[in-house]
């Protein structure tokens, strides 16, 4: 898939208005790909808690940049390109099956969750741990908890709403950000 295609709908634009008028004061994602920034969303305010498809990494020496810089060196022959800084193993910067978080993800996402009065929970099965976690800590900490998905979820009973159906249409409805047809 050519993920520079793919473009933002009309709920990642919506939760960009929450930011704007103040009212987003952190969007913690599970999708690596890059699209709530580039809907908008000031990268401070994104954590991508299983990395993004728009940098790489270094294995070895966890030397980080843009993943264009790798695609171009293979687009120019080299066909495993090492890491330039210690020659290690480069791959995109996404968590992979049995590795650990990046440092500090969830610890920043707990705590805003811990203190927060509203979390939406947008798009999630509510099943994928340790990421599942912010919903009963937001819940736990006296925050009203809002699910928006299109089918029930595995934290339906920790919810004050839930709003099922497209969160495309949902979203700019509910922030009022959604043109009438």
């Amino acid at each position: 898939m050519d993920w520079g295609s793919v473009a933002p709908n009309d709920g990642h634009r919506a939760l960009v208005e929450l930011e704007k008028r103040g009212k987003l004061d952190l969007l913690v994602t599970q999708n690596v790909d890059g699209l709530h920034q580039k809907a908008g969303n000031s990268a401070q305010r994104v954590v991508e808690i299983h990395g993004t498809l728009q940098e790489f990494m270094c294995m070895s020496c966890e030397d980080r940049g843009p993943v264009e810089v790798v695609l171009e060196r293979v687009r120019a022959g080299e066909g495993d390109p090492p890491c330039l800084e210690c020659g290690g193993i480069l791959k995109a910067a996404v968590v992979s099956f049995g590795q650990n978080l990046f440092p500090g993800d969830m610890e920043r996402s707990i705590a805003a969750a811990s203190t927060c009065d509203l979390i939406l929970a947008v798009g999630t099965t509510l099943g994928v741990f340790p990421a599942a976690n912010v919903v009963p800590a937001a819940k736990q900490s006296g925050a009203q908890v809002v699910i928006v998905n299109g089918s029930p979820t595995e934290m339906d009973d920790l919810a004050d709403a839930i709003l099922r159906g497209s969160i495309s249409e949902i979203l700019p409805s509910v922030v009022g950000t959604s043109t009438p047809n």
